[in-house]
């Protein structure tokens, strides 16, 4: 009785014990995730790596300046059409003139907007008469400061710019004011802050329609008001614990965390820790019915589900951090960010959640009510007596997970009896919406396409574009021999797309064509041109144009190198291309070899690999036809395809490994395919819902208007569901059923293993 007392008391201090360094965790990693925000770099250029053209071509043209520039661009036209008159002229130079003395805003430092403009802004009226366009440049190197809790110093100065323009003008895009004008703010500066605008719905409305959508499945999966709690709040422990990493590495500059990032971080967080729950409780739920105490049943469960969870974990974060070997920072810096959400998760799920659920010691089934578990002896005996010398209890097997598990169970046992049409059929199936993924336009976008929603920066990029040269406010650049400036002029003028060619002379930044006439810069015997494309820079027409550029002075100048937004754009799609040819063979190398060490077999191991491969290139080819034909989306990021494949293979291979463990375990009782039917029927239900789950989490990142995250969001939901529910519950139960013993080539199960049911 004494040591049964002290066993009880050990129990409930460990108990303890693990849930106060959870709340611990919460209350610091809470803070943290809200403030990630705050440690977020968007800046295109700074994940480009340092051997592209382009970043060594800002590196020297860094030289000629004195100070980087963000450009914020004020495009005003009459509401009415027409031309500018001259006191709607005067208007806008009066309001440009005085953008300097304005306040920073309440509660951030003291001083005026003056220092942090690298110049005094320039009004420049269009050609036409048209229109007026206001340079504002920002100071690079300052533009992304936090200013107190107002943000970047470059989202905070456009969102008082446009306060600005509507108190002192009334020209916002949707009131044209006394004056009569419309305003846009637009360039890289206004790009930059409605990026930010965009991504400021992940730390809230993403996450509380994440976590929304999470419940109401658990509900319906669980029949319980209890226990999805406490599957969501194991969620939020290690999304708390995710931040705190992911925040104190970001801080101290060990890690670049992005928008996208983050949005990705929360995702696979809630959905990893859903997953593992869900089949943690599951084996949980299954132990009760064979035993008294709660903690022997979370004990056995814990044993049962440590090498399935631990093996999923460490093949997704093995995925992930094959990212590393990406050429692009964003790429490389998301691997170890995703990694740390899925250990997070794996953490709080093998520690925090079974705490919470061993809550009211020798009572803790209340967490299941009102569909209490109840130990069945009987069911315990007949589920793991095997089955060739125990027929009788066989049949009583069948009964228990018939009784438990019987849409599953029937399934099962239609998928062992029809395994090669069920295998021919689906594999068939799958390559047919395979055969579309050619038609998947991944060679990049324009960056006004990469909002979802009407904003303000892409507007005014099309009045822009209207009346202004567009590429002249952030041209490319060329750096090259001054021996070779002419040759280099008369070849960039011959190329399509080129609106102007005109060598850097130092003049102070203006309107577009400033300083023309005058003698270039020489820097260490390099001089600068700058290249102004018809096309806005941070469009696609700017990259064709830039492409055809490079070649043409190239071929004049081996030495000359291009650079600017456009070349960036270039660069940043060749390194994602490349990083597919590297990165897929490795993710496939490392996920295949975890599946042999896990199953002890080659050829199981390739059989789940090959399966989750078509189903991938099945779900590109679907969202193929979705973006083009349906959705009518104008092409996807390159990066994309590898997001996709990342997530997709690791993340679906989770499935066919809780399947294929416990069908292991099962066979080594009662032969492959018997122990196919039993493993597709315990497991069914619980990975179908987990499947749900995940796809209902990663369709959350709809909720963000960004082109990129929609796709994603699109072919991940999709392709989870797709290995859910066809490849787990149908291709691989059928290809392994019909394999029989062969499965486990060249495990010891191979050797002399006789099929309990012998398939005709």
């Amino acid at each position: 009785m004494l040591r049964n007392s002290s066993g009880a008391a050990l129990r409930a201090l460990a108990v303890v014990l693990a849930l106060g360094v959870w709340l611990g965790i919460g209350s610091v990693g809470g803070v943290a995730q809200g403030q990630l925000s705050q440690v977020q770099t968007n800046d295109a250029a700074a994940f480009l790596p340092t051997t592209a053209e382009s970043t060594r071509a800002a590196e020297l043209t860094a030289q000629f300046v004195d100070t980087e520039t963000l450009p914020a661009l004020v495009v005003l036209e009459p509401a009415a059409g027409g031309q500018v008159s001259d006191e709607q002229v005067a208007a806008v130079q009066e309001l440009a003139a005085g953008l300097g003395d304005l306040p920073l805003p309440e509660g951030t430092e003291s001083g005026t907007w003056s220092r942090y403009l690298a110049a005094d802004p320039v009004v420049a009226p269009s050609q036409d008469g048209q229109a007026i366009l206001v340079i504002i440049s920002l100071d690079g190197s300052a533009a992304d400061q936090q200013l107190g809790e107002e943000g970047r110093v470059s989202t905070a100065f456009v969102s008082q710019l446009r306060t600005q323009l509507d108190e002192q003008l009334g020209a916002t895009a949707t009131s044209a004011g006394e004056l009569g004008l419309h305003a846009w703010v637009t360039g890289p500066a206004g790009f930059v802050a409605d990026l930010v605008t965009a991504f400021g719905g992940i730390d809230g409305v993403l996450l509380l329609v994440a976590l929304g959508a999470v419940l109401v499945i658990l509900v319906l999966v669980y029949r319980s008001p209890l226990l999805p709690l406490a599957v969501i709040l194991t969620a939020v422990f290690a999304l708390c614990l995710a931040g705190w990493v992911v925040y104190s590495l970001a801080d101290a500059d060990v890690i670049v965390l992005n928008g996208q990032s983050q949005g990705i971080l929360s995702i696979l967080v809630v959905g990893a820790s859903v997953d593992y729950a869900l089949l943690l409780v599951a084996r949980y739920r299954e132990e009760l019915r064979h035993v008294e105490a709660p903690w022997t049943a979370m004990r056995r469960a814990l044993r049962a589900s440590l090498e399935p969870i631990a093996a999923s974990a460490g093949t997704v974060v093995a995925g992930l951090l094959c990212l590393l070997l990406s050429d692009l920072a964003s790429n490389r810096d998301l691997g170890p960010v995703a990694a740390i959400g899925i250990a997070s998760a794996f953490l709080a799920v093998l520690t925090f959640l079974p705490a919470l659920l061993l809550v009211g010691g020798g009572r803790a089934r209340f967490w299941f009510w009102p569909r209490t578990p109840r130990p069945e002896p009987a069911a315990a005996l007949a589920l793991t007596q095997p089955a060739p010398t125990q027929p009788a209890a066989t049949d009583a097997a069948e009964d228990v997970l018939l009784r438990e598990h019987g849409p599953w169970m029937r399934l099962a046992r239609w998928v062992g009896a029809h395994a090669r049409p069920v295998w021919v059929m689906t594999t068939i199936a799958l390559a047919i919406a395979a055969a579309f993924l050619p038609t998947l336009r991944a060679d990049g976008t324009s960056q006004s396409d990469v909002f979802l929603t009407d904003v303000d920066a892409v507007a005014g990029e099309q009045v822009l574009a209207d009346h202004f040269p567009a590429g002249a406010v952030q041209p490319a650049n060329v750096i090259a021999p001054q021996d070779d400036l002419d040759a280099i002029v008369a070849a960039a003028q011959d190329v399509p797309g080129v609106d102007s060619v005109t060598p850097y002379t130092g003049a102070s930044t203006g309107a577009p064509g400033a300083g023309a006439g005058q003698d270039p810069v020489v820097v260490d015997g390099s001089v600068r041109i700058d290249v102004a494309t018809t096309a806005p820079s941070d469009s696609r027409e700017a990259v064709d144009t830039v492409k055809a550029l490079r070649e043409a002075v190239h071929a004049v100048s081996p030495d000359a190198l291009v650079g600017g937004a456009a070349a960036q754009t270039l660069d940043t799609n060749a390194a994602s291309t490349s990083d597919l040819r590297t990165i897929v063979p490795a993710v496939l190398l490392v996920i295949v070899l975890i599946l042999m060490l896990l199953l002890r077999s080659v050829t199981a191991a390739v059989v789940l690999l090959a399966a989750n491969v078509l189903s991938f290139a099945a779900s590109l080819g679907v969202a193929a036809i979705v973006f083009n034909h349906v959705l009518g989306f104008p092409g996807a990021d390159p990066s994309v395809p590898l997001y996709a494949f990342v997530f997709l293979v690791a993340l679906g291979v989770d499935y066919s490994i809780f399947l294929m463990t416990r069908v292991r375990e099962e066979s080594l009782k009662v032969g492959t395919r018997q122990g196919v039917v039993r493993g597709l029927a315990v497991t069914g239900g619980v990975i179908t819902s987990a499947g749900v789950v995940l796809a209902a989490t990663f369709a959350a990142l709809g909720v963000i208007p960004l082109l990129f995250l929609a796709q994603l969001a699109f072919i991940v939901a999709f392709g989870v569901l797709l290995d859910t529910l066809v490849v787990r519950s149908l291709l691989v139960p059928a290809v392994v059923h019909r394999l029989g013993a062969r499965a486990w080539w060249p495990g010891r199960m191979t050797r002399g293993q006789e099929e309990v049911h012998a398939e005709p």
